[in-house]
């Protein structure tokens, strides 16, 4: 099984992987309920979280991140209904991961649509969106 690689893999523990994705789904459900401030318990309250998007300056902040929401999607039809898909999620050490995804809204006159990487910390119990990348397509690139 060992390949003599240089680097040295860590185990992918089914239980954080899961814990990674209750948290998401958790954000999902706040999101599709229009709670962005549930949706918010995902994110680490810190200065030090790091939202960015091709089409706004960075947000660094929670508490900025969480204006940028609320600015973005101010009505509960706005933002429509969450939908995403992990392309990839790996455990880097025991309390940091990577995620990558594609992400959806599905509103009355639109399908907003693009991909996110999450940098995600472990914090006591706890995982937490401490880096979020976020593009979307203007238009619908097939994969």
């Amino acid at each position: 099984m060992n390949n003599n690689n240089t680097i040295n893999t860590l185990k992918q523990d089914p239980n954080e992987i899961d814990a990674i994705k209750k948290m998401l789904a958790s954000q999902q459900e706040c999101w599709n309920n229009g709670d962005i401030d549930g949706f918010m318990l995902g994110y680490w309250n810190s200065e030090k979280l790091i939202f960015t998007s091709l089409n706004h300056k960075p947000a660094f902040g929670w508490e900025n991140t969480l204006k940028r929401y609320k600015n973005s999607y101010p009505t509960k039809s706005s933002m429509g209904e969450l939908r995403f898909e992990i392309l990839d999620l790996k455990l880097i050490s025991k309390t940091t991961a990577t995620l990558k995804g594609k992400w959806e809204l599905i509103r009355e006159k639109d399908h907003p649509n693009g991909l996110f990487w999450l940098d995600i910390g472990k914090f006591d119990k706890n995982w937490l969106i401490t880096k979020d990348s976020t593009i979307s397509f203007e238009i619908n690139i097939p994969f």
